[in-house]
Formats: C-alpha cells, structure tokens, sequence
C-alpha cells in the first residue's frame, strides 16, 4: 500500500536497492589476482587452504576479522526524514 505520492512497491523498491548497492560494494572490495603467502598486515603465513579457497587473499583469518568487525559508513541514506517530507 502506497502512502502519499509514492507509488505501490516504492519500500520494497528502496530495500532491493539498498541490498543490491550491498552486494556490489562488497564485490568490489573482494581481493583478485595473485594471492599474498604472507599476510600484508602482521606477516605470519597464509595457510594453502586459504589461498586456495580466496584467490587473490592478502591477509590471515585474525588480520582479516579485525578488518572486517570495523564500523563502514554507507554514505547515503534514501529513505530521508520526515521533516523534510512536510515542507
């Protein structure tokens, strides 16, 4: 159900573009080429396994999950606020 001027389906059209914009922004930090034997960041050894499994890996599992626990700032917000809507 549509409220004022949006039309039928405009939330779940700002969700599936929300998890779209996701996904693409999540692919483009994914590492390609060759891969690091030792991990950029502590240099320890990057096991086979994980080489193998990520190509073009750089850093290790402890490395990479203190990367990734990191706060990420979107940078934009589509829905707006409400005041801005009643003016």
């Amino acid at each position: 159900m549509a409220s004022g001027w949006a039309p039928d389906g405009a939330v779940q059209d700002q969700i599936d573009d929300t998890v779209t914009d996701g996904v693409l922004r999540a692919r483009a930090h994914m590492p390609t080429g060759d891969g690091q034997t030792h991990c950029l960041e502590c240099g320890d050894e990057i096991p086979e396994a994980r080489r193998r499994a990520l190509p073009g890996v750089r850093t290790c599992v402890p490395c990479q999950s203190a990367r990734d626990s990191r706060s990420v700032s979107i940078g934009f917000n589509r829905r707006g606020s409400k005041d801005s809507q009643l003016k």
